[in-house]
């Protein structure tokens, strides 16, 4: 993507991806895990959460408005082109642990949507059950496939 990204480090073998946020709130530690919620391993939901420097938990509720979302959704979204290169046939479910983050995640994707159209379907759950994204509808999550 043309949007600025962090540097990221990774776990291939698990499929988990860190980096690290800095903004208004100082450095704050992310963590994208991508696991297979079918028997067949093909859809793979995708994890974005906060990870807490002192315990290491995790938390996807957590609000930290760092001033960077649009850095952060360019380096998730970076990290979904890594992990279909090693998985082309995989669908990635995405969805926010809130309506607020689903919102921004639709608001990323159609920002964006013209650069991840050239390497992605994107479908999304609307009340009548999965379409292909159309900029301005609401949805309740995202399938991203990506093109062969």
């Amino acid at each position: 993507m043309k949007q600025e990204q962090y540097p990221i480090s990774s776990k291939r073998q698990a499929d988990i991806y860190e980096f690290v946020s800095e903004g208004t709130h100082g450095s704050i530690r992310k963590r994208i895990e991508y696991r297979p919620i079918d028997e067949s391993n093909i859809i793979f939901n995708l994890s974005f959460v906060d990870v807490d420097p002192v315990t290491d938990e995790i938390s996807d509720t957590v609000v930290t408005n760092n001033g960077d979302s649009m850095k952060v959704l360019a380096t998730v979204a970076a990290t979904t082109v890594d992990f279909t290169n090693r998985h082309p046939d995989a669908l990635i479910f995405a969805t926010g642990s809130t309506p607020a983050r689903t919102r921004l995640y639709r608001i990323g994707i159609t920002n964006n949507f013209k650069e991840i159209e050239q390497y992605f379907t994107v479908y999304g759950l609307a009340s009548e059950g999965w379409e292909l994204f159309k900029a301005g509808n609401d949805y309740e999550g995202f399938i991203i496939k990506r093109n062969q």
